[in-house]
């Protein structure tokens, strides 16, 4: 499917040293950002406290974010899970409180917003222990809110929690690499992970700059960045390698500009119609999905970017020549060259 089709091909490699030029200085702001800001990261990285509170009818989110806001617990995480009934919250660590107090003020403050008040019942868990349980109830001896589970998150465990998610990261990019230098040649492998690794860190550049909240939820966000990423530019390679078999007259350069002019109807398709969906998440998506909207936004931007110009640039000063992609014989039609005779 086609939406146009261009009839000659843009000169795109003549202008690829300015293509990353610009792609060298975005990465080296982004990296300047990310030594002297730092990631904000969320509490699953640094620790807190996770409480799971069931509401007597659909929970307002925005009403419990802004009574937890008022109690100056700063960044916390509010959503819903399971159904509309069941709410998530997390809250950071705060010095010189336990956080057993912290499920009661938070509870205790959330039960007044629900205009109930708080008693405590006696209740025998699965190992036989008595345990204190607290309860909020109104004035028609109804439930408006359950305190359904509570737990906290060490330091300890977000330090691993942040390993893991390194490692995750690290064996996606080499397969990414492994993937590219098995189907097409180790030299795109190449172009197409330093591609792809110049959006993600763009992407933190972002989060540093702005100092917006890093968590589970972007890291996913970043992950799925890779793959859109590298798709894009299996997409690229796959029209190079083809362009090599059908016009042998055409030098490298020439293929490049041909195989993303050729593709650049399906690029605008594909990115324009993942882009309205990610903007919808992004401007109706609410807190929840804020930030991992503004990930996916900033990626597929950046990575329509990379995957186009910088990835097949890299390519070609990498020293790419049709020996590499063809190793049988070629077909001996030799077309006229895809330009000629073409009308701008």
């Amino acid at each position: 499917m086609e939406l146009f089709r261009i009839k000659r091909d843009f000169p795109f490699m003549k202008h690829a040293l300015l293509f990353n030029a610009i792609s060298f200085i975005t990465f080296a702001v982004a990296v300047f950002f990310l030594v002297t800001r730092g990631l904000h990261f969320s509490i699953e990285f640094t620790g807190g406290t996770l409480l799971e509170v069931e509401t007597h009818q659909a929970a307002d989110t925005e009403k419990v974010r802004k009574t937890i806001e008022k109690m100056g617990y700063g960044e916390i995480q509010v959503q819903n899970f399971g159904s509309s009934r069941d709410v998530m919250i997390r809250l950071p660590v705060r010095e010189g409180e336990k956080q057993t107090e912290v499920v009661d003020k938070v509870f205790t403050e959330l039960c007044k917003a629900e205009d109930g008040t708080v008693s405590v019942r006696q209740q025998i868990s699965d190992k036989g222990e008595a345990i204190s349980k607290p309860v909020c109830t109104n004035a028609s001896q109804v439930e408006p809110i359950k305190l359904s589970r509570s737990e906290v998150v060490g330091p300890a465990v977000g330090a691993e929690l942040a390993w893991d998610a390194a490692k995750a990261l690290g064996f996606t990019v080499l397969g990414i690499v492994i993937y590219l230098a098995m189907r097409f040649e180790w030299k795109f492998g190449v172009a197409g992970i330093i591609a792809n690794l110049h959006d993600i860190v763009i992407i933190l550049g972002f989060f540093a700059f702005f100092q917006w909240e890093f968590s589970l939820a972007v890291l996913a966000a970043v992950l799925a960045v890779l793959g859109y990423s590298v798709n894009e530019s299996v997409v690229i390679f796959d029209r190079v390698r083809e362009a090599f078999r059908k016009y042998r007259k055409l030098d490298t350069a020439q293929v490049i500009d041909h195989a993303i002019t050729s593709t650049m109807s399906r690029t605008i398709i594909t990115h324009g119609s993942t882009q309205l969906v990610v903007l919808s998440m992004l401007i109706f998506g609410g807190p929840t999905l804020h930030h991992f909207a503004m990930a996916l936004t900033i990626g597929i931007c950046f990575g329509i970017y990379s995957s186009v110009f910088v990835a097949a640039a890299i390519a070609m000063w990498l020293g790419v020549k049709r020996e590499d992609l063809i190793k049988g014989p070629v077909n001996k039609e030799d077309p006229d060259d895809p330009n000629a005779g073409a009308v701008v």
